[in-house]
């Protein structure tokens, strides 16, 4: 019985790494849509965002099979229910994706958009969500917890963005329309890696049996640094 969970339990990990890699095509179709004007892509997206929902429910109904049948021990059980939190936020990540090529769809022609940090920020979003499905995968905690640092990195990206929209906007070099727009697609990126947090931060659940959130961590670590 125990071989034949282990199996099922490899089969899990397999098909979480193939809603992991629809993450970051979706991800990387809404980015080169938006920056290439190209309507092929953007189609491309809410097709993938499809194909996510329903790797999310053959995901969880697997999830719930191992529950049911199998009778795991505390260990597996961490394992199986931080899946089924990861992959709500996978399903997520899918969302936001449509979401920012529903908006680039409206602001093609306006090549500004290539002059920001918008690409840099689209591409750390989605190496976040890489690593995070990989630290669940090789149980790497270490790898988890550079997930939750590298958010820093997408904020930072966000900052630079709004900053460059501003002047944009007094230089009246574009539209305030169009910033507004792109400001929504660089919010759209930064819960990506929101989600990517997410996903680590239930990594960390299933190897130490410890859930603790982004919040909690830095108020712990003031409390280090101010003793």
């Amino acid at each position: 019985m125990r071989n034949r969970f282990d199996a099922e339990l490899a089969q899990l990990n397999v098909e979480l790494i193939k809603m992991g890699s629809l993450c970051e095509l979706v991800i990387s179709n809404a980015m080169s849509g938006l920056l290439e004007d190209n309507d092929n892509l953007l189609q491309l997206v809410a097709e993938t965002d499809a194909e996510i929902d329903e790797k999310e429910r053959e995901i969880e109904n697997m999830c719930f099979k191992l529950m049911l049948q199998q009778q795991p021990v505390a260990r597996d059980m961490r394992t199986i229910s931080a899946a089924l939190k990861m992959i709500t936020d996978m399903e997520r990540i899918g969302d936001q994706a449509s979401d920012i090529a529903e908006i680039a769809g409206m602001i093609e022609g306006d090549d500004t958009k290539q002059h920001t940090h918008i690409q840099a920020m689209a591409e750390s979003a989605s190496n976040m969500v890489n690593e995070a499905i990989k630290s669940f995968v090789d149980k790497d905690l270490d790898l988890a917890y550079k997930v939750m640092k590298d958010d820093d990195i997408v904020d930072d990206h966000f900052d630079e963005i709004r900053t460059e929209l501003i002047e944009m906007i007094r230089s009246e070099d574009v539209s305030p329309e169009f910033c507004v727009d792109l400001l929504m697609i660089a919010k759209y990126f930064e819960r990506i890696g929101d989600h990517a947090v997410n996903i680590a931060e239930w990594v960390e659940f299933s190897i130490t049996g410890v859930h603790i959130s982004e919040e909690i961590r830095d108020e712990n670590a003031n409390k280090k640094t101010t003793c």
